[in-house]
């Protein structure tokens, strides 16, 4: 074999797998496959330096990393809302309504796997990151090549991002922890967990031979110029990638249920987990103007197949306490497996609700999963008790501490800030990654540093010593050391991490991260009429953030002290055209559309997604659609990419 038999071998192999892999449409035996597999493979062993990244034979692993590193998405990869019923899909639409009446939906199957976002440039796969925290992920580059179904070229050469789900059949899912258990190893939760596991092998080798695909279900960033997203995607699918079945297109509600039951019909037929339909707006320029939430894009939802209903007995209620002191019941249950998951405890949220679902120990009752959701007792079975259930009364002290607990009806709390569930929580919560990420203070550390009494609060993190940790089991001089100088390091923090790490219910990164940007260093004074008028941000999350700093307002105070804690940066705004202006971009533009607002916003404007009589400026690029066409209708005065950037020098 030469050279160029080589190259046309590759090419042919390559159309092979396709036709086997992504269209389900063989076009040659597997003897075939595999004689020519092999031959290729012979060449490449013998000429490694002609061996073509895109063969087929770099797809069976063998590269063993040390650990994953830290890869940023172009763009940031979105949570989706959930809805359960059609009550809420209905509300969803009337809400969409009120922006557009004239839109079409954009409906497939929601797969239950691990998202993942692909990176193509000049038409070669250069990187893939697992979703993380939406905004940073883990480079997997090398175990996504192993995937058959991720193409390693496409014809495309511009900058994309391409997002989807790595799944794992059924089948495939059950063969794989047969092995597990023959190899003594636990097996996996459900069908997702495996994919999860499986992308994150640091041996791609293993990666290779647990048969993942991959199903595309959205685009980052690109530079397509078509007006629906479905266009967009029947573009990737032509690229060489999985199209799910079942895909729909319509303007009609009544379409759009009709295809809810028959995927709900054919949830058991259909080879992945399927967790429910998503449904999106087609139009990419409503999309736009649509916007974001905190958390959610506006003009998606997860439609939700309703949750998977079995019946067991709860054998105890213990009581967990919480971060923050809150208790919860929760019901110990006879182990009942729902959709491949061992459900052995399910949640009571508090004891109100004992009380008005008549909930004893011993009872039979109705409880169900759906998803990520936490499994719930919806129904006690009262026909079926024999007079061994008994009741389960209201705590007065903390099954912890043993300390008086405050009831203030459906909550109740402990108080006690010296409590061992609320110390030991909120220290690890706070050394967490996400938070003033301190390497080395892990779970079973911070537990001995509490039983020791070096640990009473989390200002103690601060004033621990050389001394106090080597007369501690497991540590030396160099572990000690590492840990004190780690500690050191998570002084300097940026605001938003800090107030994520203060576990403050129902703050979490995204929310912590507004509130840095709208009131920095004043953030501990706002009041709840301020806080609530932050965009995404509820009562609940305001009266959250107002209780928990009248509690521990001091306590914050202190730490402020302590820690070295950075500022979001202030844009000093400079006076232009566009100062106190509302603006609004459309089209294509030649820059990234994030870095253009933030150009403008340092101009002293006010970048918004829908255009009104409000608006002062409508700034337009390639193939800019309604938005363009609504500010003539308007009167609003219209600047093209260029005149904006000679506007402002």
């Amino acid at each position: 074999m030469n050279k160029v038999e080589y190259k046309r071998d590759v090419e042919l192999l390559n159309r092979w797998a396709s036709a086997y892999y992504t269209y389900d449409d063989p076009i040659a035996s597997d003897e075939e496959y595999d004689k020519l597999y092999h031959k290729v493979l012979k060449f490449e062993e013998e000429n490694p330096r002609l061996a073509d990244p895109n063969s087929p034979t770099k797809r069976v692993g063998g590269v063993v990393l040390d650990s994953f590193s830290k890869a940023k998405h172009l763009s940031r990869m979105w949570s989706m809302e959930d809805v359960f019923d059609a009550d809420e899909l209905e509300s969803w639409i009337k809400r969409v309504k009120k922006t557009s009446d004239n839109f079409t939906f954009y409906c497939e199957p929601k797969f239950d796997g691990a998202s993942l976002n692909l990176i193509y440039k000049n038409g070669e796969l250069k990187q893939a990151i697992s979703r993380g925290d939406g905004s940073i992920g883990e480079d997997v580059t090398e175990n996504a090549k192993t995937i058959d179904s991720v193409p390693l070229k496409i014809d495309y050469e511009e900058l994309i991002e391409i997002r989807g789900e790595v799944v794992i059949t059924k089948d495939d899912f059950l063969h794989i922890n047969l092995l597990r258990l023959e190899n003594g190893e636990p097996p996996f939760a459900n069908p997702r967990n495996a994919a999860a596991g499986s992308l994150r092998q640091l041996d791609t080798k293993i990666t290779a031979s647990r048969k993942l695909m991959f199903y595309p279900w959205g685009i980052g960033q690109n530079s397509l110029k078509n007006e629906m997203l479905s266009q967009k995607m029947d573009f990737i699918y032509k690229q060489g990638f999985l199209k799910p079945p079942k895909v729909m297109i319509s303007k009609s509600i009544d379409d759009l249920f009709s295809l809810y039951d028959e995927l709900l019909k054919s949830r058991d037929e259909i080879a992945m987990m399927m967790d429910g339909m998503v449904v999106k707006i087609d139009e990419i320029s409503l999309e736009e103007e649509l916007g974001y939430t905190v958390k959610y894009p506006r003009w998606m939802v997860a439609f939700k197949f309703p949750a998977i209903e079995k019946i067991t007995k709860i054998k105890d209620i213990i009581i967990q306490v919480g971060r923050t002191g809150v208790l919860t019941p929760v019901a110990i249950l006879e182990p009942v497996n729902i959709e491949g998951v061992v459900v052995e405890r399910a949640t009571l949220h508090n004891f109100d609700e004992i009380k008005r679902k008549d909930i004893e120990i011993n009872d039979s009752v109705i409880i169900i999963r759906s998803g990520d959701v936490i499994p719930k007792v919806t129904k006690v079975l009262t026909d079926r008790r024999d007079g061994s259930e008994y009741k389960i009364e209201r705590p007065t002290k903390c099954p912890i501490c043993h300390s008086e607990l405050l009831d203030e009806g459906i909550l109740i709390k402990c108080q006690n800030l010296t409590c061992e569930a609320r110390v030991v929580n909120s220290i690890i919560h706070f050394a967490s990654k996400k938070c003033l990420n301190i390497d080395g203070l892990g779970n079973k550390i911070v537990e001995l540093l509490f039983q020791k009494g070096l640990l009473k609060s989390v200002e103690d993190l601060y004033s621990l010593t050389l001394e106090d940790l080597l007369g501690l089991d497991g540590f030396k001089i160099k572990k000690a050391q590492n840990l004190l100088d780690s500690i050191k390091n998570s002084k300097t923090i940026e605001l938003h991490r800090f107030i994520n790490a203060l576990g403050i219910e129902h703050i979490g990164e995204v929310a912590a991260k507004k509130i840095a940007e709208v009131f920095a260093d004043r953030w501990i004074e706002a009041d709840i009429a301020e806080i609530v008028k932050i965009e995404g941000f509820g009562e609940e999350m305001a009266k959250s953030l107002e209780e928990f700093l009248l509690v521990n307002r001091q306590r914050v105070l202190n730490l402020t002290e302590t820690l070295d804690i950075k500022l979001p940066e202030k844009i000093e705004k400079i006076e232009s055209i566009f100062t106190g202006k509302t603006v609004v971009i459309t089209g294509s533009m030649s820059r990234p559309r994030d870095e253009i607002k933030s150009t403008l916003e340092r101009y002293g404007a006010k970048v918004t997604n829908s255009v009104s009589k409000k608006s002062d400026f409508v700034i337009y690029g390639k193939d800019a659609g309604s938005k363009y066409e609504k500010a003539l209708v308007l009167g609003i005065k219209i600047l093209s990419e260029d005149e904006m950037w000679h506007e402002i020098g």
